[in-house]
């Protein structure tokens, strides 16, 4: 007759599968989608737990802007035959642009590993016009960077940014910030990061993996 597996040792097994469920959710990815920040207001730490430049607060994804990376919405009152600034966006409930002239930063201090994507409309072609840092406001190793195409109204004409591509850059090592070139003359939209997992994460990991094979010793037959 079998044994019924004790209650410690189901709940140690239950601890673990815990624990390795959590390990890829914490670093799941961090989409930021410019949906929330105020039209012509700087982001600033909308995505950070804090505000944008007109007060309105966000979401804490520990990811903050520089002063020149502004939210855009469309309002009606764009010189398009549309009257919209731009249209067809992976999300359109708004999207982002670099004051021209200005370099535009983001943040991420507790940094993120293996790969960038992100969707772009672009009035013209520019050579590294995205570029990810190893530090924080752009210092440090450049570990990638992205070189738009002009594509901004490949195939359209109902607004100036009607047309969107993806783009994505994988890298080694650990990005904390994204550099947005003074020349980008586009929207950016859909920023998809992988956040480094918390510490804590793995050691919860460990520690249920440790118990269960300690139980899992003292039940051995001598």
């Amino acid at each position: 007759m079998k044994r019924a597996a004790s209650p410690v040792l189901m709940s140690l097994a239950a601890l673990s599968a815990l624990a390795l469920s959590a390990a890829p959710a914490q670093a799941a990815n961090a989409w930021i989608d410019f949906d929330g920040p105020t039209s012509f207001a700087s982001v600033a730490d909308y995505y950070n737990g804090g505000t944008d430049g007109a007060g309105l607060s966000g979401v804490n994804l520990g990811v903050s802007f520089s002063g020149s990376i502004l939210g855009l919405a469309n309002d009606g009152l764009a010189d398009s035959p549309s009257g919209n600034y731009f249209s067809n966006a992976p999300t359109m409930g708004g999207v982002m642009f670099n004051n021209m002239g200005e370099t535009g930063l983001m943040n991420v201090a507790k940094g993120f590993t293996g790969e960038v994507s992100l969707y772009y409309s672009s009035a013209s072609a520019l050579a590294s016009a995205v570029t990810i840092y190893s530090g924080l406001n752009g210092t440090g190793s450049i570990l990638g960077s992205f070189s738009l195409a002009n594509n901004a109204q490949l195939g359209c004409t109902d607004s100036s940014y009607c047309h969107f591509d993806l783009a994505s850059v994988s890298f080694a090592g650990v990005g904390r910030s994204l550099v947005f070139s003074g020349g980008l003359n586009g929207a950016i939209d859909n920023i998809a990061i992988t956040a480094v997992p918390e510490p804590g994460t793995y050691a919860l990991m460990l520690a249920g993996l440790a118990a269960v094979g300690f139980v899992a010793r003292r039940k051995q037959p001598k």
